[in-house]
């Protein structure tokens, strides 16, 4: 059964150095504050695993946190580029970062794999792509009824999966709305998962289309209000654009990164 907790004290006990992490959203409830909080601890050789890493897998990486990267696509959407992501690539800074590259429906099958306790997924599509020679987690296999070629991707589990929703009640069922992506593929195959909410309430008032994440899939939920921001939380706040579009300038500059992240860590000059 989910627990409550404090932000900080969930990410002690969740997060540990040389997990497998994944922190899903897609565009909309991205859990930004427990990715900060991530930072803060400074967690170490982490495996992040996201289907579209935006600025908070770009700060994590720039801060050292991150030893390799699961993804599918990366860039600061609407934007441009993620500076940290490409400089851990292009020059090791601040070290090296291996990346391991899927399309969005082989992540997507992946996290439904792991959910599903299979050991893997199958899909038509990366035929006629050049990831397979890319990545070694892409292979072909041929369907026993049919004979058709295919694409195997191994099941994602991960030590822990952080998401962000809009409520839970104080029994730690949490119910989320609006655009979900594989946020409850990604709870359900985890070993861990914790859960940031924008309100604890008492109880959970029925929605058209919400997704409940009973308590029991849960490990800990922890209210965290604004804890998307700067991305966007349906019923509470909007995308801040312009969020995204001044971390372009602090994050193409180490300089101005390394500012950044001294803030938030608490290190003086």
């Amino acid at each position: 059964m989910a627990e409550l907790l404090s932000l900080e004290e969930a990410v002690d006990r969740l997060v540990h150095d040389g997990d497998t992490v994944a922190l899903e959203g897609f565009t909309h409830l991205i859990p930004v504050a427990a990715g900060q909080e991530i930072i803060r601890q400074r967690r170490r050789d982490l495996t992040l695993v996201r289907m579209t890493p935006d600025i908070v897998y770009d700060q994590l990486i720039g801060a050292g946190c991150a030893r390799k990267l699961v993804f599918s696509w990366g860039g600061n959407p609407g934007v441009g580029s993620l500076h940290r992501f490409r400089d851990a690539v292009q020059h090791d800074w601040p070290v090296p970062l291996e990346i391991e590259e899927h399309s969005h429906a082989g992540m997507a099958n992946r996290y439904v794999a792991g959910a599903s306790g299979l050991p893997f997924a199958v899909l038509r599509g990366y035929t006629g792509t050049d990831l397979p020679a890319q990545t070694a987690t892409i292979k072909p296999i041929t369907c026993p009824f049919t004979g058709e070629q295919l694409t195997a991707v191994p099941a994602l589990n991960p030590d822990v999966s952080i998401v962000h929703a809009q409520r839970a009640d104080r029994s730690g069922n949490v119910q989320m709305w609006g655009i979900t992506g594989v946020q409850k593929e990604a709870v359900l195959a985890a070993k861990r998962s914790l859960v940031t909410v924008e309100e604890i309430v008492d109880e959970l008032e029925p929605r058209p289309g919400a997704v409940v994440l009973p308590a029991w899939v849960v490990t800990a939920v922890a209210e965290v209000p604004g804890g998307a921001k700067p991305s966007y939380a349906a019923g509470y706040y909007e995308r801040d654009n312009a969020a995204y579009q001044a971390w372009d300038e602090v994050g193409r500059d180490r300089e101005e990164f390394t500012k950044w992240l001294n803030e938030l860590t608490g290190v003086t000059a």
